[in-house]
């Protein structure tokens, strides 16, 4: 990230391109804010700057008000014909990078982890139905979610994960079940197993 910071001038600034790069929908500033974790007067200079440089676009959206009133808010887009999109989103949304953003570090605190597992948009997988997938038991759950918050704001995508404790992940697997196969199935990179997942399938 601090690599990237330094090149597009601020965690802000790559925070709010991987938002728009990442996801199809308008974004209003409010959303913005608080899903980039941005201040609101940061988040403004960097909408008008990406509407300089025809990063995004820009139209109004009829949202329901007080009462049911319907009212008009401006929301934000990306601009799909910008001339350096292919370019940017490889550098910014490149799986091998955002792993490399200490992911082990950040997710430490949560408790003892047997099984990380990624997969998603850390490995490129548009198919996967889980991003990260944790094992262990007693996880600090306030903090996984606090965790997890704070990937997201990076990243730019609301992340999907799943936690199992030990005993209910070894029911599925030798259940087969049906979303644990399918993460293991596709595309995937383990970053703590403990459980040494590969002998124990083996075994059943």
């Amino acid at each position: 990230m601090d690599t990237l910071a330094k090149l597009f001038g601020g965690p802000a600034r790559v925070r709010m391109m991987r938002l728009f790069l990442l996801n199809e929908n308008a974004f209003e500033l409010e959303e913005i804010v608080s899903r980039s974790r941005v201040a609101k007067t940061t988040a403004r200079k960097e909408i008008n700057s990406f509407m300089g440089m025809g990063f995004i676009k820009n139209k109004f959206i009829t949202k329901e008000g007080y009462r049911g009133t319907k009212k008009k808010v401006q929301a934000w887009y990306l601009d799909p014909t910008f001339q350096y999109l292919n370019p940017i989103r490889d550098l910014l949304v490149d799986p091998h990078i955002l792993l490399e953003e200490d992911m082990l570090k950040r997710f430490r605190p949560i408790g003892k982890i047997k099984l990380m597992i990624v997969s998603g948009v850390f490995v490129g997988e548009s198919k996967s139905r889980i991003d990260i997938l944790l094992v262990g038991d007693k996880f600090r759950k306030n903090v996984l979610q606090q965790v997890v918050k704070g990937l997201e704001a990076e990243i730019g995508k609301e992340l999907n994960y799943v936690i199992f404790d030990t005993e209910e992940f070894k029911y599925r697997i030798e259940m087969r079940d049906k979303l644990v196969c399918d993460v293991l199935d596709l595309p995937h990179e383990r970053l703590i197993d403990l459980f040494q997942l590969s002998t124990y399938m083996i075994s059943k």
